[in-house]
């Protein structure tokens, strides 16, 4: 396998810039950057804007200022080779004349996998795929397209807020508001450019909280498409109809996860009122959550925001299926045998056997302290 140069490498980088630009309007899609290069020039850029508009590598086409034949193109992701919402890019390769084609990673969906990059090498187009740390960062990028291509699930990022002690509510549930003003304002950042938010229902009895992406203090700061789809996971439907979540103004999707154990009535009235009801199955909490998260995935959820409350995350955490930590560290101390902590989960016997983080960071928000922690990678 052909080598990348340090002036490759850094086209790539420039190609990670790039499809960073995408944001959240690409999904289900990934995050793509391609750049055109000849004769040590860049002659043409581009990024894939939204789901269902022009990918990458057609959008740097359009814009080139020179002939194509013969040039390089370096490219974020694997270019794709099947007929979806539009043409495959292989085509549009093809047909242009690049004699070298330069992908910082490979798509992991089961109609690529490498099918894309076989199609260019046997059209006699020079293949060159990058690896090691310049790999790893493409890769990060796509977490959420990742693990659904593999899995069907969506990413899921577990995020709470708790004191110096590890407690994230008082001993009479009080938890308003343990982070700060600029920690609160983040997680409506998050909550836009996730796919879905979710909370258990007795988050939604206690708090009655909207589950909107207010950014900038306002859910009309933002386009409805731009909206998480609200998650509840309600195993006996008991979700008020008075609820503040079927008054949204933001016009958002509302789901409502229920056990077989739900009443008929509750699950008909929930859906009267406008929620989309979706039955958990399995023989436990475990097994549920898995079944919750194949059927979001199955409806083109690719990241969920998981804010609580502990019981819920301590089965996503049993379940395998928290891929990324965020927690927020507040300068207060609430003591108390019987305050809650993050995960109310059955958790393990041994340190050995505790799951332990891939990379671990920290930064200042306000007057708090951010943890991130990476638990897995796709």
């Amino acid at each position: 396998m052909a080598l990348i140069s340090e002036f490759d490498a850094r086209q790539l980088e420039r190609t990670l810039d790039l499809a960073a630009r995408g944001g959240h309007e690409v999904s289900p899609n990934p995050l793509v950057g391609a750049v055109i290069m000849r004769d040590g020039a860049v002659i043409g850029e581009g990024y894939h804007h939204r789901a269902g508009g022009p990918h990458a590598e057609v959008e740097a086409i359009r814009s080139a200022s020179q002939e194509l034949r013969g040039a390089t193109l370096y490219v974020s992701l694997e270019p794709c080779c099947h007929q979806g919402r539009t043409p495959p890019c292989t085509d549009a390769i093809r047909e242009a004349g690049f004699a070298r084609v330069v992908v910082a990673s490979d798509d992991p969906s089961a109609h690529a996998s490498g099918r894309g990059l076989g199609i260019l090498r046997d059209e006699g187009i020079e293949v060159v795929v990058a690896d090691g740390e310049l790999a790893a960062r493409a890769r990060l990028l796509n977490q959420p397209f990742r693990k659904h291509a593999r899995t069907g699930r969506p990413l899921v990022v577990f995020k709470a807020a708790m004191s110096l002690d590890g407690k994230v509510a008082t001993r009479s549930g009080d938890s308003k508001w343990i982070s700060g003003q600029s920690s609160r304002e983040l997680v409506h950042a998050w909550r836009a450019a996730s796919d879905a938010v979710a909370v258990g229902i007795g988050t939604a009895l206690a708090d009655d909280p909207l589950l909107t992406a207010r950014v900038g203090g306002s859910d009309s700061s933002l386009p409805a498409t731009s909206q998480p789809r609200r998650v509840i996971f309600d195993s006996l439907a008991k979700l008020p109809l008075s609820a503040r979540v079927f008054s949204d103004p933001a016009g958002s999707p509302l789901t409502v996860v229920v056990s077989r154990a739900a009443p008929r009535a509750a699950t008909d009235a929930l859906a009267a009122r406008g929620a989309e009801v979706l039955c958990a199955t399995g023989e436990n909490e475990q097994a549920r959550v898995r079944s919750a998260l194949d059927q979001l995935g199955a409806l083109g959820v690719t990241s969920l925001l998981l804010e609580g409350g502990p019981k819920l995350a301590g089965a996503f955490l049993d379940a395998g299926e928290v891929d990324e930590v965020r927690l927020f560290v507040a300068p207060l101390l609430l003591g108390g045998r019987a305050a809650r902590v993050p995960l109310e989960s059955e958790g393990v016997e041994l340190i050995s056997d505790a799951l332990r983080a891939l990379t671990l960071d920290c930064e200042r928000i306000g007057e708090d302290l951010l943890l991130r922690a990476r638990i897995r990678e796709w």
